[in-house]
């Protein structure tokens, strides 16, 4: 397969649908971050809110997507981006609002269209020929990470620019002008169990819980991306290196990315999907590495580049797992919950490195933090193994006639 299977008119507007539902989500953290910070204590407050509209889409995506109807999920995803328009319309029509007023409608933001992450994917990869999966989650990776790195400078530009609740009107506007869309798109995705159930009886969450390895590596991959850009800018201070070059540096990286993604579908790979996971994030483990240990800025974006374009091949090999984890039905909840589980491994590396940077070097810090991802991708592939082996058993007893594993004796 290749990318002339997935270019057709549905695809767009898939697109078009995307944009308008992502980009807010991108621009959130930092947007909150200018909406409060000339008030007094503005910094801490703009970071306490962007806190809250993270824990809003770690909630609401495992929550929400598991309700998600395989058949009928257009409604499901139009109330929660309707409602998250509304969050994202309060914060920036109502700057100067108790902080506990904002909190609210940036959990209202972060939780209602959580779900819609998942939901999204599921449909993109229903529009296309089953053998284009990988080809249309490279698009969809390539256009995410196109969003990310448009976001930051549309933010700081209306932020200063205009007025500082400018970037939440907007966030409110395209979330809004994206619920159109859907109706253009078809109404769900096919799933071939009942709705509600799994093939076999397994209850839903039995089934999204034994998915749980590749929610590991899912965070072991977005926690390198928190050490990138949370630990960067103290980095280069280390370095004495201007500050003002992490934009541009994290751009590069952004760019990388996309790169990364447009490559990656271009041929099939050799190898398991657990290991070439396994593999790749070991190698972006010491792309980071190097970010940590080279002292110049040249060494420091090589490094980078390096890192983005290891990174979305990690999250296409890591979503392709879960779509060959999960039935059908299971899918989109299964990427909601991979939502959640990188949001926490994000928030739970950038909390790591926050602390270690009172104590140690930026340097200590990024090296311990890609220890911690050491770990998380060692328990992930284990946990695959494990998964395999236990699949590997079971259909040799379905072989054998007998219904029952074929469990291995001990020595």
């Amino acid at each position: 397969m290749s990318y002339r299977d997935v270019v057709s008119r549905p695809v767009l507007t898939w697109a078009l649908v995307a944009v308008g539902a992502r980009m807010p989500v991108a621009m959130a953290p930092l947007a909150l971050v200018f909406l409060v910070r000339e008030r007094p204590g503005g910094y801490s407050l703009g970071a306490a809110l962007a806190a809250v509209y993270v824990l809003g889409e770690i909630l609401g995506a495992p929550v929400l997507g598991m309700r998600l109807d395989p058949r009928r999920a257009r409604p499901h995803l139009a109330v929660g981006l309707a409602a998250g328009a509304v969050g994202f319309a309060g914060l920036g029509a109502l700057p100067g609002a108790h902080p506990v007023i904002l909190g609210m409608f940036a959990i209202l933001a972060g939780a209602a269209p959580a779900a819609a992450a998942g939901g999204l994917r599921a449909l993109l990869t229903s529009l296309v020929p089953g053998l284009a999966a990988a080809q249309a989650l490279s698009v969809e990776s390539m256009l995410t990470s196109g969003i990310w790195a448009l976001s930051p400078a549309a933010v700081t530009g209306l932020a200063l620019g205009v007025a500082p609740g400018v970037p939440l009107l907007l966030a409110a506007a395209l979330m809004g002008a994206s619920l159109p869309g859907l109706w253009l798109l078809p109404e769900g995705w096919q799933a071939q169990e009942r709705a509600g159930g799994t093939a076999g009886g397994t209850s839903k969450l039995r089934v999204l819980a034994g998915a749980w390895p590749a929610y590991v590596t899912g965070a072991a991959g977005l926690s390198l991306l928190a050490l990138a850009e949370l630990v960067l800018p103290a980095l280069l201070e280390q370095r004495g290196i201007a500050v003002g070059w992490s934009g541009p540096l994290l751009l590069g990286m952004s760019a990388a990315a996309g790169v990364g993604a447009f490559l990656y579908g271009l041929r099939s790979w050799p190898g398991r999907l657990a290991t070439r996971s396994v593999v790749l994030l070991c190698a972006m483990s010491a792309a980071v590495t190097g970010v940590a240990l080279i002292p110049g800025a040249v060494g420091i974006a090589a490094a980078l580049t390096v890192a983005g374009l290891l990174q979305s091949a990690a999250m296409l090999t890591r979503n392709l797992s879960l779509r060959e984890a999960l039935p059908p039905s299971a899918l989109a909840a299964g990427y909601s919950v991979m939502y959640a589980a990188v949001g926490a491994g994000y928030a739970a590396t950038g909390s790591l490195a926050g602390a270690l940077l009172q104590l140690a070097a930026p340097s200590t810090a990024v090296l311990a933090g890609v220890g911690l991802t050491l770990v998380l991708t060692g328990i992930g592939w284990w946990g695959e193994i494990r998964r395999e082996r236990s699949r590997g058993w079971r259909e040799a007893g379905v072989a054998d006639g007998s219904g029952r594993s074929k469990m291995p004796t001990a020595p």
